[in-house]
């Protein structure tokens, strides 16, 4: 039999096969990368962004705290939270730090000079005027911004803070508010106390490793106002820098309960950093008022 073939239509073109098609340029454009330069300046765009949104959440919190409406209760609850769960970390926490740098700094003076007779005096100037309240911030970071992260995180992606705003009522006024006070108060009772603990723990290592009289130790000429004052300071700004961090952390969750993780990392890093900045600043200021 003989084989049949059929012409093509007239006029028609025959079908090409799809890997042969032609593809519109627009897709053969490879896509465009920032520059490094590009990268640095929307990273600054976006540090200063972060810092005006910082400055009015705390502008705010100062209004509310004169002009707002506080729920009974709040601000307890919220000390409770914030300070008597976290009298047993910062105990055990601090017990430690005293009994290490007390027991490196004799090992390191001994290298130098056989007299430790100025140990205690040189430890309690630095434990007052930096030591107690930078470190002691550094672990209220961890413990206390990822709490307020987490539960003001927890109510953005569940709509509550939503339902807050549709009711009058300002997430800075009933959220914000009463953990800045309770951080306030309660992180300068926390680093006073736990400044106490490292004495301390200091004390009895200078006793048992060194052979140091308590007496001698517990010299306490080297501290004066100025210590005391820049370190009070320290625990005030540590104390209020922290719960807004935190907040601003919390507020601006989005993406479910994985938003909610990534705004307590966020919350920790940004406090313990803002603790860092902030302790070099209030350092200046108070080596230039108390030299």
């Amino acid at each position: 039999m003989s084989r049949v073939t059929h012409p093509p239509h007239s006029g028609a073109t025959p079908r090409r096969h799809e890997e042969d098609a032609p593809v519109s340029e627009g897709f053969l454009i490879p896509r465009r990368e920032r520059s490094f330069f590009g990268q640095v300046g929307s990273g600054t765009i976006q540090l200063a962004r972060t810092f005006a949104e910082l400055y009015s959440i705390f502008v705010r919190t100062l209004y509310y705290i004169g002009f707002g409406k506080t729920e009974p209760g709040a601000i307890s609850k919220q000390m409770y939270e914030i300070g008597n769960k976290s009298v047993f970390f910062m105990t055990v926490v601090m017990g430690f730090i005293g009994m290490i740098l007390v027991y490196q700094a004799g090992l390191q003076t001994l290298r130098i000079l056989p007299d430790l007779q100025m140990l205690g005096a040189t430890f309690l100037e630095l434990l007052v005027r930096d030591l107690a309240a930078s470190i002691g911030a550094l672990m209220l970071a961890t413990r206390i911004g990822a709490g307020i992260a987490a539960e003001v995180g927890s109510m953005v992606v569940t709509e509550q803070v939503d339902a807050l705003k549709m009711s009058a009522a300002d997430p800075i006024d009933y959220l914000v508010k009463p953990r800045f006070i309770a951080s306030v108060i309660m992180t300068t009772v926390l680093i006073i106390w736990a400044a106490g603990v490292a004495m301390l723990s200091g004390l009895l290592t200078g006793y048992v490793m060194f052979d140091l009289r308590p007496q001698t130790f517990f010299d306490l000429s080297l501290v004066d106002v100025g210590d005391l004052t820049v370190g009070l300071a320290k625990c005030v700004v540590y104390g209020a820098a922290i719960p807004i961090v935190s907040a601003h952390s919390g507020l601006t969750t989005h993406g479910g309960s994985e938003g909610v993780g990534w705004a307590t990392t966020r919350a920790v890093v940004n406090s313990s950093l803002a603790v860092i900045m902030l302790n070099l600043f209030v350092s200046a200021v108070g080596f230039v008022v108390f030299p």
